[in-house]
């Protein structure tokens, strides 16, 4: 499974991931809501740095994430009084949870962790139901652009004073479709560095799958946005980041 010995090091080398963008976006879509939001669930929470910082902002929330090394991390400074809610699931296999959410949301690609069309129709139809009436789900994807053109075939690398890490993305047999091959590095003790490597499955649909299967559940009022970008209905051939906002 990813994310395991990664977890330990991921904020640390993932600290240009502009969260800050998202949190805007998740705001201007509550801002949008007719009826209140008080209550989100982070599906894909890794760390919890979005869950967090809702929770800062007074929301409600719950995170949920398939590693326990993630959630582990997430959990990391908090006190034990803390209001957030740390649940250890596959977002294809929610039915431990039975509080109605007025928003669901899953962020910084997770939902491209879904690698088949079964999975993806599974996990959001389980949103679905976890929504109340009138509840909102947002999401966001790699284009096919992003997989095709950007990673695919390419190499990445970052190194920091404790640790460092070689990243190659190499194409699986389906389009859209491809695996992060991870390398890293990491300080232990003294000049101690340890060698560890993980392997990352992704795959992304055309936004018109993605709008067929959100019709397909029962969400409505579909709207789509890019590059986080506010403007509606603004992608294109080369949009780089595909977010969706559905209602129940």
């Amino acid at each position: 499974m990813a994310y395991r010995k990664m977890a330990e090091v991921y904020d640390e080398l993932m600290d240009n991931v502009p969260y800050d963008d998202w949190m805007v976006m998740i705001q201007q879509m509550i801002a949008q809501k007719e009826s209140p939001v008080k209550s989100i669930i982070d599906l894909g929470c890794g760390t919890g740095v979005i869950t967090r910082k809702l929770a800062a902002a007074g929301y409600t929330m719950t995170g949920v994430d398939q590693s326990s090394e993630m959630l582990s991390q997430a959990k990391k400074g908090l006190e034990s009084a803390d209001s957030i809610k740390w649940v250890e699931a596959d977002m294809t296999e929610l039915d431990g949870l039975q509080h109605y959410y007025d928003m669901a949301i899953s962020c910084c690609d997770v939902i491209n962790y879904l690698t088949s069309l079964e999975d993806v129709e599974k996990a959001i139809k389980n949103i679905y139901q976890l929504l109340k009436k009138d509840g909102i789900f947002f999401f966001d994807v790699h284009s096919m652009y992003t997989v095709e053109d950007i990673y695919i075939g390419q190499t990445f690398s970052d190194v920091t004073d404790e640790a460092a890490y070689i990243w190659e993305c190499v194409p699986g047999e389906e389009n859209g479709e491809m695996y992060h091959q991870l390398t890293f590095f990491h300080q232990e003790e003294g000049d101690h560095f340890t060698r560890f490597q993980e392997k990352h499955h992704q795959r992304t649909f055309p936004v018109e799958v993605y709008q067929q299967i959100l019709k397909k559940i029962g969400f409505k009022k579909i709207n789509i946005y890019a590059d986080f970008s506010l403007e509606l209905n603004n992608w294109n051939e080369q949009s780089e980041r595909i977010f969706f906002l559905a209602e129940k």
